[in-house]
This record gives C-alpha cells, structure tokens and sequence, in this order.
C-alpha cells in the first residue's frame, strides 16, 4: 500500500503554528515511506472562507517548503460528488431524508434545558426529580431523527429536509489510533448528524470522508481536537463499504503557561514567524522536535527528519510553545548557513530601518561572516550591525560620553596619531599596531580600548576593535575618531603621554 497523507486547512483564517506543525508531520510521514503529501484547501464554509486566507496558507506551507506532491485540491469543486455519495447512501438506507426544522430542533434543546434547570427546585420529591432529569437528558440526547426508519411520513410533498446519517444505535465505535492507542464509544453517543443541509450543500464531515477516499488518502495524521470526528466519521467509510484510513491524533500546543494557543495569544501565523526573522529550516526543526523526539537529537536536517521520523515517537501530552528554544535552534542555522543566502536576508531587515549607501552595503559584507554568532534571529543580526550604520557625527550613550574625557580623550589620540600611520588596513595589522603601542607606552588595552571603541560605534555594542577599525575603513574610523578629539579640549597631560615613545 502507498502512503498517502494530506494537509486540509480551513481558509478561514492564517496557517498558524500548530498547523504548521501537523503540515510538517503529514509532510514526514508520506516522506519517510515513500508515498504523496497532498494539500486540499477545504473551503465549503463560504461564509468565512477567504482569498486571502487561501493566499496565506498556500504563502505559508511554500515558505516552509513543504511542498504537496499534487496541484492543490479545493473541497468546494467537490460538491455535485458530495451530494452523489449522500444520495447513495440514502439508497442504501445509511442515510435518509429529515424534515425537522431547525425550529422544532431549537424547541426541543430548550424545553430540554427547561427540564433540568426545573430538576433543581429543592422542593421537589426525589422521584420528581429524578423523572425531570430523565425527560431532560432523553430530550438532550444526541438527536434521533422521527424520519429515520422511513415509517414517518414527510409534512408535505414540497417540505424541504436536510439529510441525515442513520448513526448507529447499539455497540460499540472503536478508532485504533497510531497516538491515542484504543478508543472507544458507545455508539448511541453519535447523533443523526446532518450530511446536506436543505439547500444540498454537504456539511464538512461528509465532504471530508469524500474527499480523502477520492484522493486516496491512507493516513489521516491531524490535531486531536478532530479527534471525536473520527467516530462520526467512520460510520460514512463503513457504510459506503470504503476502507477506513488510519488515525492519528496529535495533542495540540500550548502556551508558555500550559494555556491553550489561541489567536489573541502566542498562535502567531506561520508567516509571522518568518517576519519576525526565523529561518523556515529552523521553525521546521523547532515543530518537529515540539511534541515528537528521537532520542537526544536536536538539530535535524530535512534528510534526517525524514528518515526518522515516525509516529510512535509522537507524545500523547500536548507540547509547550518555548521562543527561547526556538530562537537558540535558530542561531545555530543562522551560524551554519551560507553566505549567499543569510546576506541577501540581513540587508532585507536591514533597509527596513536604514538607508544603505553602497559604502555601507560593503562593510556589512565584509562583517558578515564574523557576525552571525550575535543575533538569534534576522532581526536581531540586522540591529547588531548599527555600529557600522551609525552616521557622523555619532550620538553618543551615556557610558561612550563616560569613557571620553580628560586622560581618556588625549589617549584616543595617541592613538589615533599612531594608527593613522598604519601600513596595511587590516584587523591583523591594526591589532598589531595597538599591541605595539601598549608595549611602548606602558598602558593597556583596558586603558587605550574604551575610548577608542566609544569613539568607533558611540557605545553600540560591537566586536574586537580591530575588526571594527577594519569594516569602517581607514578614512571613516580616522573621521570619527577626530570627530571626537576636536568636540574637547585635551588635558594638560597629553605631551607627557607624547614623551614616553
């Protein structure tokens, strides 16, 4: 048997993260055995469904290269089958025609819920009580339809009716699920849900059967939120005479605190993430390892993820959503990936905040293989490259104003003088040309290092100086070290520095 999995989102809203997640895993699993990852758009909610949302899911599985082994199927083209299917098993007798209104159905909840809210008048007789409830409970019970067993007849000839499911009534609904293990219902705990509505549009838990049977569908790995549709769904395989897929139902993602996600709170878009500046390799590695483990293993490349990965490893408890996790699995794909692809990205997040200059452009390139270590996402490489960014003259913190005063100030240029004199601008060089001055003179790097960094990058935090001296140039770092030595007066002991070399 060929594998075949599917992704079926609601366009009703973004592909958000625990989708995302469960995308990955059908993704794997068709991967890993060799079968198909199909994608179908269910969008017979035509109220709430979207353009838009179609685009973002479609953005979404694309940016995380997850990419479905057939052209996209969408539910709603599907229809005239949905209907075929319903009609058939109306001849079967699986399914039949009801003509209660939506009125009559309103009326019985609530004369229901009359019931056993009057079961809880203290004054009635324990036998009283226990008859109210019992009227309470049948007329709340998963719905019987009057029509079911043909004995009724319709109203009226031209009285419109939905088509129902004739659920089963005794035994037992068993899902072996490849996750949840062995689950059971009674079945009477199924009610006769509705198939078409009165228009002959088809409900979601018949076009679902229909449409995974139609596309071949083997396995059905989704959120355990789905995991009561199982049940009403297998009646419909069964009374078609259809093989019924396996199950699999993964717990959902929580929050940080053990809260369930929701779209007010940490269940960002899948896209979001990608503006936020996460590679997709890494949120994919982030999701795999976020409910399911293969011993130890943290990092996983698409190859390794596909070869290992399988549903037993799958936990039963639901996940929590960890950013610190998330954003350390991201620097190190940052750390480990090639230039030509991290440079294009950085410049991207960088001109959203900064006019890049050609100038400019040549300093980030040249810092870049140096700096991959000081962001853990995009966002946060692009903002440590603001020492290099920084226009003259430069504003400067409170603690780069702190470190250039007085003795500070005269040895910034001393060091200036001596560094102006360099040979070769490079940061070997130039660390060696500051080494000699200390050895010259007596001081350290601790003494000479403060205001010549203060100078440099205004306080910003930056590198090993002559790193920075080098990705300036020597006709910038000279300007801005000027720039400094000429806004104060040089103390008095500025000659004596010049006399001890």
């Amino acid at each position: 048997m060929s594998v075949i999995t599917r992704f079926a989102p609601s366009p009703t809203g973004m592909l958000h993260i625990g989708s995302a997640r469960t995308a990955l895993f059908n993704y794997l699993y068709a991967k890993r055995h060799g079968g198909q990852f199909l994608l179908r758009i269910e969008d017979t909610d035509r109220i709430r469904s979207t353009p838009e949302a179609v685009d973002a899911i479609l953005e979404g599985i694309a940016w995380l290269e997850l990419t479905p082994d057939q052209p996209p199927v969408f539910q709603s083209q599907n229809e005239a089958r949905h209907r075929e299917v319903a009609e058939a098993m109306v001849e079967a007798g699986s399914a039949f025609r009801c003509y209660v209104t939506p009125d009559e159905l309103l009326e019985r909840r609530e004369a229901g819920e009359a019931k056993r809210k009057a079961a809880k008048d203290e004054a009635l007789a324990p036998d009283e009580r226990e008859a109210l409830l019992a009227e309470a409970n049948a007329l709340l019970a998963p719905f019987r339809s009057p029509y079911r067993d043909g004995t009724l007849a319709p109203p009226s000839p031209d009285a419109p009716y939905t088509t129902r499911l004739k659920a089963p009534d005794t035994g037992d609904l068993v899902i072996e699920d490849d996750v949840q293990g062995r689950i059971s219902i009674k079945a009477n705990e199924i009610d006769d849900f509705v198939l078409l509505r009165a228009d002959g549009t088809p409900m979601y838990m018949l076009a679902v059967v229909v449409d995974d049977h139609d596309m071949g569908v083997t396995h059905i790995i989704r959120g355990d939120d789905h995991l009561r549709n199982a049940f009403r769904q297998k009646p419909i395989y069964e009374a078609m005479g259809w093989d019924v897929p396996r199950f699999s139902h993964i717990p959902l993602i929580h929050g940080p605190d053990g809260s369930k996600l929701s779209k007010r709170k940490n269940d960002l878009a899948a896209a979001a993430y990608r503006d936020l500046g996460y590679l997709p390799e890494a949120l994919n590695n982030y999701l795999l390892r976020l409910g399911w483990a293969h011993g130890d293993a943290e990092i996983l490349s698409r190859e390794e993820a596909i070869t290992l990965f399988d549903l037993s490893g799958i936990n039963k408890a639901p996940a929590r959503l960890d950013l610190d996790k998330l954003g350390a699995v991201n620097a190190h794909y940052i750390r480990t990936a090639e230039l030509d692809r991290i440079a294009p990205l950085v410049m991207a997040e960088i001109k959203k905040t900064h006019e890049i200059t050609e100038v400019k452009a040549q300093r980030i390139h040249a810092a870049l293989p140096n700096m991959l270590d000081r962001g853990s996402t995009l966002i946060e490489l692009a903002n440590a490259f603001g020492f290099l960014l920084t226009d003259r003259p430069l504003a400067l913190n409170k603690k780069a104003r702190k470190s250039l005063r007085g003795e500070a100030l005269d040895r910034l240029a001393l060091v200036r003088n001596r560094l102006s004199q360099t040979d070769s601008w490079t940061s070997s060089e130039l660390k060696l040309t500051l080494q000699a001055l200390c050895d010259e003179t007596g001081l350290s790097m601790g003494q000479f290092g403060p205001p010549l960094r203060s100078a440099l990058t205004g306080g910003l935090p930056a590198p090993d100086i002559d790193q920075v001296l080098e990705w300036l140039g020597r006709d910038e770092a000279l300007a801005r070290m000027d720039d400094q030595i000429s806004a104060a007066e040089p103390s008095s002991d500025a000659s004596s520095l010049d006399e001890g070399i």
